[in-house]
């Protein structure tokens, strides 16, 4: 019941916070993400895509349904963002001794648990007794 209820924190925290991020971007458009597309010789509609890791892929963690599916979408969706934005911070140390781009790190950790471990109990996959 503990894991269950674990699982519950994790998918709400690691979708709510990313799905503001996705809510900022159906606000104030991708055109930055799609000029750095455009930058490296790719699509800029691509950048479209992040709507997929940022608002599709939160919302189905955080009700619980394809679960797993949701959690790759936003693991993909930072892998996209590592490369596009922040590969020159890999391995960079911020002002305060933490990693540099912690915030994009616990993103993709977080997303990385959730697609391990499922929904859990507590969520619209639980509640027909299949965990997604």
């Amino acid at each position: 019941m503990t894991d269950d209820a674990g699982k519950l924190v994790l998918r709400l925290s690691v979708g709510v916070l990313m799905l503001l991020h996705g809510i900022h971007k159906l606000l104030h458009g991708v055109d930055g993400i799609g000029g750095m597309l455009a930058g490296m010789g790719l699509p800029a509609f691509l950048a479209y895509g992040v709507f997929l890791g940022e608002v599709v892929g939160p919302l189905l963690v955080i009700v619980g349904l394809y679960t797993r599916l949701g959690a790759l979408l936003m693991l993909g969706n930072m892998v996209v963002a590592l490369a596009l934005a922040h590969r020159a911070e890999l391995f960079d140390i911020g002002p305060m001794g933490g990693w540099a781009i912690e915030l994009q790190g616990l993103f993709l950790f977080g997303s990385l648990a959730i697609l391990l471990l499922g929904a859990g109990r507590y969520s619209v996959g639980g509640l027909n007794g299949r965990y997604n």
